[in-house]
């Protein structure tokens, strides 16, 4: 691992610096509308309008870098998110957010695509799994050290903006410098959604929904955090219980993931998200406030990878590329509504509505996957895919690659198998 490592390590770094910065960001939308006495229905369309920003940008990125290349698009996408981010708090309006939100949004989607095709170009068939795994990890660490850093300032003034955009700027250096290699984009073109649900109903269903669970809660839980009146360095605590969460609960779920039906796994674990926003909704108390998170944050990352990995169980290896790029599209469509759901049932209800939609949610995920385990006979561990973690935030590059090596890794363990038996008959 250490020599996987030693070869990307400077691309990790830079991965880490992004994570931090846009980490901040994130965190920084909630706090700050709440000092400016934005409600929840605002600050529900600033959110949504991120991820509106992020599809786009998913789509039009590998055009754009084929038009004029990697460096050039890294570099204007990169000047473009840092200015955006330090005028955030000069244009202290829902209006102004939701439009410097989708400029963020699109901008950090095309990062994405750019440095993860340097990453997966820098991997072998051979490393690809370890770097994959790598760069999850440093993703979800710069997040959680985001909320870290948030607790150094005061969100009432522009210093912790300008930090974001200061850690967004400095991680292009490691990047840029570190990639010799400028690798070609190829990214297929997403398979519709009609062809994805006939081929994987549960997958594209459950990652929409999934969608909205991810985006209510990396993009209100703070909204959430600043109207139940905790303070700024609770917030900061409880957004990093939700990553934390996903992190420790990763490697259990993936490894039941290769063993048991993976439908299954979905229904348990989406129930076991429901419950736990269940008790948010329900107990008070700060700490049992903290542990909900933990749980229903710790599920909701390894939910992603297991809806990936079930849809490319139930299609041929040649329709995984297209069928990555509608996971990732279905999924920012559900990204784009949930915030603006939560939002107005927060308005409408209170405050502990944010608990009740993400309950709502699990339940509807783990219910439409209880129907579907009726309609389809169980596929046995042997024929489906290797699981790997990949995070929601990544694009279509990091995707593609995983289920590629999912599929090699799952071919070189069969073939594995097949020959112990050999050797044993």
């Amino acid at each position: 691992m250490i020599s996987v490592l030693s070869s990307v390590w400077a691309l990790l770094l830079g991965i880490v610096l992004i994570m931090l910065g846009n980490g901040m960001h994130f965190t920084l939308i909630g706090l700050r509308g709440g000092i400016e006495g934005f409600g929840a229905a605002e600050l529900a369309i600033v959110t949504s309008g991120y991820f509106l920003g992020f599809l786009s940008g998913a789509r039009l990125t590998p055009l754009m870098i084929q038009r004029v290349g990697h460096v050039r698009v890294f570099a204007a996408l990169g000047s473009f998110m840092s200015a955006g981010l330090i005028a955030l708090p000069l244009l202290t309006e829902p209006w102004a957010w939701t439009i410097l939100r989708i400029i963020v949004g699109f901008c950090m989607s095309g990062i994405y695509v750019a440095a993860e095709s340097w990453l997966n170009a820098a991997a072998t068939n051979e490393t690809r799994g370890k770097v994959l795994s790598a760069y999850m990890i440093a993703q979800t660490l710069g997040i959680i050290g985001a909320q870290y850093l948030l607790t150094l300032g005061d969100a009432a003034t522009s210093a912790l903006f300008i930090g974001a955009s200061i850690l967004v700027s400095i991680s292009f250096a490691p990047i840029l410098l570190s990639a010799a290699q400028v690798p070609v984009v190829q990214v297929a073109k997403p398979m519709s959604l009609l062809a994805l649900f006939k081929g994987s109903p549960l997958g594209t269903v459950g990652i929409f929904l999934l969608g909205s669970v991810y985006a209510t809660q990396s993009g209100m839980g703070a909204v959430y955090g600043s109207q139940i009146g905790l303070s700024a360095d609770q917030i900061s605590l409880f957004i990093a219980m939700l990553f934390a969460g996903a992190l420790a609960l990763q490697y259990p779920i993936g490894w039941l993931s290769d063993r048991i039906d993976r439908r299954g796994l979905i229904l348990g674990a989406s129930a076991l998200g429901a419950v736990a926003c269940a008790a948010g909704w329900t107990i008070g108390g700060l700490w049992p406030l903290m542990a909900a998170a933990f749980v229903a944050g710790g599920v909701t990352t390894p939910l992603y990878a297991l809806f990936l990995a079930y849809t490319n169980d139930m299609l041929s290896s040649d329709d995984m590329p297209a069928a990555s790029g509608g996971l990732v599209f279905t999924f920012g469509l559900g990204a784009i509504v949930g915030p603006l759901i939560t939002g107005w049932a927060m308005r409408a209800l209170e405050p502990a509505a944010f608990w009740l939609v993400l309950c709502v949610t699990f339940a509807a995920i783990a219910t439409y996957a209880a129907y579907r385990m009726t309609q389809r006979a169980t596929l046995p561990a042997e024929a489906t895919e290797s699981y790997l973690a990949v995070l929601p935030t990544t694009s279509a590059v990091a995707v593609e690659a995983a289920a590629e090596w999912a599929a090699e890794n799952a071919e070189a363990q069969s073939e594995a198998e097949d020959e112990r038996k050999d050797e044993a008959g």
